[in-house]
């Protein structure tokens, strides 16, 4: 079967596997009618998001927890189990022999969200590049014999757990494919193309789960390139779009909708979607910035209506919990360099303020966390 995304092709061991075309398509995609308005509706929220993200005291707070954010969900896409909270839990190495094993995965995720937005200073995004984060991504945990960083020399295929190629829904390009058909996405990538940011970025995420290049952690990878290509573009001044959200809650839709392609090179309607979650995400994400205004400034003026002599060091230990939403006491005392015993009653004013939640029950070695923070990220809101 052969259409405008490419072709079935038939291998010598029976099975077929798909050859996608270059991009962009051929007939070119037809930006009219219902693509073109939602088109427009994903730039202006996308250019709210960007103002909203300005303003903020300091966007690195938002940053953050919302990189979390994002870890959690796009690892749960690929089925872990861990939460938000499990994941700061284990950041401020609070023991739980109840937490999930799968932790890792999604701490290894932030780390290779960071090392890419970093690394993007010297590399653009490239199969260099996506390759090395792909390193980071897979190292130490699930999936990390199946070689991190390097290109598949095998074939893979998509479908249900425990199923053959013979039972696969879809088979990607062979191995020996492989680097032509990145080379021609990463040249694609920097063409002068004609067409707007976001619909270009679209086609390259389709296009790269289409490639399936590696043998695991292909649709972190994939949902991460929308985020570099955005931030190497300069669209955005902070990495704060990041589609798992939606893609999580309409992941039958979005796997319809790439397969689709390959289908029957619905390629607009593929788009569509994809554009729809540029805008419910850049929505809800400006949303959040401004609670976490709003929750900023109640808890400072609270402190300083509250407290006297100690409101300077309980206003330094709010901005550092908005990095670190779990702290001990002895936390308190080196972010205020005051003693121990002053930074216990520091404590214990948030607590009785209730900026500050105890989350260990115990006696000694108690961690207490900024809930209400912490809450403004539950999987099931922004």
């Amino acid at each position: 079967m052969e259409n405008r995304a490419g072709e079935y092709v038939n291998q010598p061991t029976g099975y077929s596997a798909f050859y996608p075309r270059g991009l962009p398509p051929v007939p070119p995609v037809e930006m009219k009618d219902q693509l073109q308005e939602q088109l427009s509706k994903a730039d202006r929220a996308l250019g709210r998001l960007d103002g909203t993200i300005l303003v903020l005291p300091n966007p690195g707070l938002f940053v953050y927890m919302y990189i979390r954010k994002e870890a959690v969900l796009s690892s749960q896409i690929e089925g872990t189990q861990s939460s938000l909270q499990d994941v700061l839990a284990a950041e401020a190495k609070l023991l739980d022999p109840d937490r999930p094993g799968d932790v890792n995965e999604v701490i290894n995720y932030i780390r290779a969200i960071n090392y890419g937005l970093e690394r993007l200073e010297t590399l653009p995004v490239s199969t260099r590049l996506i390759k090395e984060i792909h390193e980071k991504l897979m190292q130490g945990v699930r999936g990390s014999h199946l070689t991190p960083g390097e290109i598949r020399k095998t074939q893979n295929w998509i479908g249900p757990g425990g199923c053959s190629l013979n039972g696969a829904a879809f088979i990607p390009p062979p191995p020996d494919e492989l680097p032509q058909m990145l080379s021609d996405l990463e040249k694609y990538l920097h063409s002068d193309s004609k067409l707007p940011l976001l619909i270009k970025i679209g086609l390259a995420h389709a296009q790269f789960e289409t490639l399936h290049p590696f043998l695991d952690g292909n649709g972190r990878m994939g949902r991460l390139l929308i985020t570099l290509l955005l931030c190497e573009r300069k669209v955005l001044s902070r990495p704060v779009l990041y589609l798992s959200y939606f893609l999580k809650n309409n992941r039958s839709e979005y796997y319809d909708r790439l397969q689709n392609i390959r289908k029957n090179g619905e390629w607009e309607e593929w788009l569509i979607f994809f554009l729809r979650g540029v805008e419910a995400v850049s929505t809800q994400a400006a949303f959040a910035a401004k609670l976490i205004i709003l929750l900023r400034e109640k808890h400072r003026n609270l402190i300083t209506a509250t407290l006297s002599h100690s409101a300077g060091g309980a206003l330094q230990v709010l901005e550092h919990l908005y990095t670190n939403p779990i702290v001990s006491v002895r936390e308190v005392q080196a972010v205020t360099g005051t003693s121990y015993p002053s930074a216990n009653e520091l404590v214990k004013s948030m607590k009785a303020m209730k900026i500050l939640v105890e989350i260990t029950g115990r006696k000694r070695h108690r961690k207490y966390m900024y809930r209400e923070y912490v809450n403004l990220f539950a999987e099931d809101s922004y």
